[in-house]
């Protein structure tokens, strides 16, 4: 019989530099409508290289990238080399499924923040230049043939507050109709 662990933060990660990973932190803390204090993605307005370039001045709904745990344990299974910060992700989680919550979910981290999640986070080719075939390993089909994407979620922070591994993750549901997550 399995059990069944509570959502969980497992590791924080920043990098105040465009870079492919991110490194393990003690804490971060996010800063409302701005993202991860200190990471090169945080901002009012898109900080990715490839969104600056379509859009310098659209706003930024991928301030704190959250990514399961169970990905890195499935992809460690199949024979990768890949630990929590390695993907770019601010936040590992654990005990949560990410990629099946609708979008205007809110997470609650540690005592004080809130995320509001906005969108999946769209696997890109940088994956396969960290480890060849590695893109191919987070994307998957379901039953009917629709990619889905492993890759994480993105969100915005509502709430600010410091975050560390080790701290619960309340989540609390957005009222109407369910809205699936797209890309952001």
């Amino acid at each position: 019989m399995s059990r069944s662990v509570a959502p969980r933060v497992n590791a924080v990660h920043a990098s105040d530099v465009h870079s492919f990973s991110k490194f393990s932190e003690p804490s971060i803390t996010l800063v409302e409508g701005l993202g991860v204090a200190g990471d090169a993605h945080a901002g009012l307005t898109v900080k990715h290289r490839s969104r600056v370039a379509r859009d310098p001045h659209a706003v930024n709904l991928r301030q704190v990238h959250l990514l399961h745990a169970e990905l890195f344990d499935e992809l460690v299974e199949a024979g990768f080399a890949v630990f929590p910060g390695d993907l770019g992700e601010n936040i590992t989680t654990r005990g949560i499924d990410l990629l099946s919550l609708p979008a205007g979910a809110r997470l609650a981290l540690g005592e004080n923040a809130v995320v509001q999640v906005t969108g999946l986070r769209n696997p890109c080719g940088q994956l396969n230049r960290f480890q060849p075939g590695l893109m191919a390993a987070t994307l998957d089909k379901d039953a009917n043939g629709h990619l889905i994407r492993k890759a994480g979620v993105m969100s915005i922070v509502v709430v600010g507050g410091e975050v560390r591994a080790g701290d619960p993750i309340g989540i609390e549901l957005p009222a109407g109709a369910f809205k699936r997550l797209e890309l952001v």
